[in-house]
């Protein structure tokens, strides 16, 4: 028998949704049967979440999006009404918005720590406990947050993005701990993703194709990834298949973790 998802008639709910991973997310979850709930700062007018919402809508499950700054706590308390007020319900969260602060211990100012910790590791918690009761009355209620692989090694200079996203494995753990056994709470830890942001990265470099080229080189598997494979991840994690794992962190990285050194 072929390995078949099926999430048919959930209701996710995914931040960061106009671009890159939250995209990804999205696409496969609406291949899975999902209903989409969705927010980010911006309108969502991207080409990116375009793609997305024409898909929604080729499938009769049109995207709920809401403009939402996810270190706003009312905000996000609109958010999370919306999806309910639209749905009637919440199966699935998956908190992925967040951003890289790459400061260094010593450079980086008490504001930009501030915001760093406010939206990579708050936001994930206030938002958690905000969809909780929903979560609870589902019969898959599932929790996935998006980190980082910096939150297992990392190199100078990436503070506080790198402390963020350590600290996302302790609080998937008490989320796990807390919370089972009617909610399950993992964490998906990606590399290189192929996003909008990292393009950016690479073109901040004299030759962004040669240390695109370089840094693919890195990984064993030669390549970054892409949106759609940690949106997979997402799918299995909310799935029939996944409902004995609870309280994990999982790098998804291509085996860059695995490389002592850089080349």
């Amino acid at each position: 028998m072929a390995l078949h998802i099926d999430l048919k008639d959930k209701v996710a709910l995914v931040t960061g949704i106009s671009k890159g991973i939250g995209a990804g997310v999205a696409s496969v979850l609406l291949d899975a049967g999902c209903y989409i709930s969705g927010c980010a700062r911006s309108e969502g007018n991207k080409y990116e979440y375009f793609n997305i919402e024409k898909k929604a809508e080729s499938l009769g499950r049109p995207i709920h999006f809401m403009k939402t700054d996810v270190t706003n706590i009312a905000e996000l308390k609109a958010m999370v009404q919306g999806t309910i007020d639209r749905f009637g319900k919440l199966d699935i969260l998956i908190s992925n918005a967040g951003v890289g602060v790459f400061e260094g211990l010593e450079n980086c100012s008490e504001d930009k720590w501030n915001y760093n910790l406010d939206l990579n590791l708050n936001s994930h918690w206030r938002l958690a406990k905000l969809c909780k009761p929903y979560l609870e009355k589902s019969d898959v209620g599932n929790i996935v947050i998006i980190g980082s692989n910096h939150g297992f090694s990392t190199i100078p200079g990436c503070s506080p993005y790198s402390v963020t996203k350590t600290a996302l494995r302790g609080l998937i753990q008490s989320l796990a701990i807390e919370w089972g056994p009617s909610i399950r709470a993992n964490c998906i830890a990606p590399g290189f993703i192929d996003t909008e942001q990292n393009k950016k990265w690479f073109e901040s470099f004299p030759d962004a194709d040669a240390e695109r080229t370089r840094t693919e080189k890195l990984h064993p598997v030669k390549r970054i990834g892409t949106p759609e494979e940690i949106g997979g991840f997402c799918a299995f994690l909310s799935s029939q298949y996944a409902r004995f794992i609870t309280g994990a962190t999982y790098l998804v990285d291509g085996g860059r973790s695995a490389v002592m050194q850089d080349d």
